[in-house]
């Protein structure tokens, strides 16, 4: 399958490529820049190829009835209070973007609306991702189309007819797919990895893997099947206060899954039977013939 890998940054995601690992931060740093940079680090530390914030622009996405809806959080008991408590604006996310360069790694946000793509753009951003709560904004779409960046979509959510409506718009060149289940945590029942070979197969381009699932073992497992991108939430602790923590990577499981990562791409090798230096001795000892 001829499928051309796309650049983000300075690395390349695609077949015949390390699996390129992305630590969604989202909105997983509370509204504090401390937090945000202390994830940065545990993503860093941890091989990390990039990590991933969010973008609203809250006055222009919601309603005002949405926003006087009732929602109790740490910064009042308003979606308005608890929305704006937990968005960076341009100046926190210059910020971001300096320490992630000083840092050496790649960052990068999905956009939820133009006004936001357009506060990425002033950032020169790497890339821009495409949530699954978005991948039917046509409008939205085709803003970020006319950007000329690579694009990652994900499919959490949506149908195959959905998907290839999406793609359509997008274009294929440099759009990266991940197959991805938006639950929050996913049921490992309902995460259907298989569709990551589908995917390859109907659109021909890189295909990758958004978990939302509490466990390390079906990311593992779609790194084996040929996911060339991994999205995964992390946290500084599963039990803090915000939407997102229960179904992120603590600090101790980012580790052990990217480490895992790099030890199933180690030993999948490149498909081609040989026969190893180590094994010579073993054919001497172990290959005798009977009569």
């Amino acid at each position: 399958m001829n499928i051309k890998p796309v650049k983000i940054g300075n690395r390349y995601v695609g077949p015949g490529h390390p699996c390129f690992f992305v630590s969604e931060i989202g909105i997983n740093h509370n509204g504090n820049i401390a937090m945000a940079k202390k994830l940065i680090d545990i993503a860093k530390k941890a091989g990390s190829d990039a990590v991933k914030f969010q973008k609203r622009t809250i006055d222009f996405l919601y309603e005002k009835k949405e926003l006087d809806a009732y929602r109790e959080s740490p910064f009042g008991k308003t979606y308005y209070e608890y929305r704006k408590g937990v968005e960076f604006e341009y100046k926190d996310h210059l910020k971001i973007k300096n320490y992630c360069k000083k840092k050496k790694i790649i960052s990068f946000s999905s956009c939820w609306d133009t006004k936001a793509v357009d506060t990425m753009e002033k950032l020169n951003t790497p890339c821009y991702k495409i949530a699954s709560a978005s991948l039917t904004n046509e409008a939205l779409l085709k803003y970020i189309k006319s950007k000329n960046r690579p694009i990652i979509l994900s499919t959490g959510m949506s149908s195959m007819k959905d998907i290839k409506k999406a793609v359509k718009i997008l274009g294929k060149k440099n759009l990266i797919i991940l197959h991805c289940t938006s639950t929050y945590p996913a049921k490992k029942e309902e995460l259907n990895l298989k569709v990551i070979h589908n995917l390859m197969r109907i659109f021909k381009v890189p295909v990758g893997y958004s978990g939302h699932e509490t466990l390390l073992a079906p990311t593992l497992a779609a790194t084996t099947l040929g996911a060339c991108m991994i999205e995964r939430h992390i946290t500084l602790d599963r039990a803090m206060w915000g939407s997102d923590h229960a179904a992120s990577l603590g600090p101790d499981g980012l580790w052990k899954l990217i480490a895992n990562i790099r030890n199933i791409e180690a030993a999948l090798g490149n498909g081609e039977k040989k026969v190893y230096k180590s094994e010579i001795s073993e054919i001497k000892r172990l290959r005798k013939v009977f009569f």
